[in-house]
């Protein structure tokens, strides 16, 4: 049975936390808000709780877990021979959206790192993850709260239509901040790389990391060999089919000829969303992008729940927070893209 605790985002009740710290420490897994998405969470240095991650998702184990620290001691717990500049780094950017992949100590078991000799490594931006990691006395390993290949969570009512019966607590505390998942950068390698983009723009990274290399796999498809989540296998995808227009042009236009086919929801920028009749769901301006990646996985959800054929996904500008928009979207569609009006006849027999 699954217990649902809600607890205050903004000052969390500390005997709630302690409950749920209690089930982290006893090797046992809890789900919680980041402020990016809502996280599965197990002791980082226990790889029967680590599987146990793992098997709730149904994830691939070659698909490495994201470690959660609170503090600069837990960093040198997880993770060794850390470059001068990354330690400066951290602690200008931490608490915060980005994620860093350095190389593992030996406290910290293959099982959370997919094998790998390296860990992705973060400390997060609000006050119930801070504090049930500060409870549990580990790091927390914590993929995104939801079952393997599905959107990711921001709300409660997400992990607990993912979760419920699979986890041992749900920590309900409301809706996350940004609604993408945290920036991904290697610094193990020279230049440092952009594994996943995310709320830390690559606009901001680059004023950090000058020569930041950023691969074109993150724009086609997934990568061989996953450092970090989100880059190899399909993700935050909902259960019908979907398909991103990428030109904000055209979009009207292609929903239009879709529909003389398919029960069609358009999933639509509110500039354009009054031009489309019903089905729709809205994500936001275009002049507020991250409104629309609060939304974004919401909407998927709220996608599968309608009686539709397919969605139809208006894209964004890939900039800011852009980028991880259409990351997240390009690989939620399964790469089903349309980026001229032509591209649709691809799409007439679905």
């Amino acid at each position: 049975m699954t217990i649902v605790l809600k607890v205050d985002p903004l000052n969390p009740e500390i005997e709630k936390i302690r409950i749920a710290a209690d089930y982290i420490k006893k090797g046992a897994t809890v789900a919680f808000p980041t402020e990016t998405v809502y996280g599965l969470g197990a002791d980082a240095f226990n790889p029967q709780a680590a599987r146990k991650v793992y098997e709730a998702k149904n994830r691939p184990m070659d698909n490495p877990l994201i470690v959660h620290i609170a503090d600069l001691n837990q960093l040198f717990d997880v993770a060794k021979n850390i470059p001068d500049y990354v330690l400066d780094l951290v602690q200008k950017v931490w608490p915060g959206p980005i994620t860093f992949i350095l190389p593992k100590t030996d406290k910290v078991p293959k099982e959370t790192t997919a094998g790998l000799d390296t860990v992705a490594v973060r400390s997060p931006a609000h006050p119930i993850a801070l504090q049930l990691i500060r409870e549990s006395g580990v790091p927390i390993a914590a993929p995104s709260a939801n079952l393997a290949t599905k959107p990711s969570p921001t709300k409660a009512e997400h992990v607990i239509e993912d979760m419920n019966e699979r986890v041992d607590v749900i920590i309900d505390g409301g809706e996350t901040f940004f609604g993408v998942e945290s920036t991904i950068v290697n610094v193990t390698v020279n230049p440092p790389t952009l594994l996943r983009p995310g709320p830390f723009t690559v606009e901001e990274l680059k004023k950090i990391f000058p020569d930041l290399e950023i691969p074109q796999e993150l724009f086609k498809g997934g990568f061989k060999v996953a450092l970090a989540p989100g880059m190899k296998y399909k993700h935050y995808a909902p259960s019908k089919k979907m398909i991103l227009v990428e030109d904000q042009n055209i979009f009207v236009d292609v929903v239009k000829i879709l529909r003389k086919k398919y029960t069609t929801v358009a999933i639509c920028l509110s500039e354009d969303c009054g031009k489309i009749d019903e089905p729709r769901i809205q994500l936001g301006s275009k002049e507020n992008l991250y409104e629309v990646a609060k939304n974004l996985f919401d909407a998927f959800r709220r996608l599968d729940k309608m009686d539709a054929d397919l969605g139809v996904l208006e894209g964004v500008e890939e900039k800011g927070i852009g980028l991880a928009i259409m990351n997240r979207s390009r690989k939620a569609s399964g790469f089903s893209v349309v980026k001229e009006k032509g591209d649709v006849s691809k799409y007439v027999d679905i």
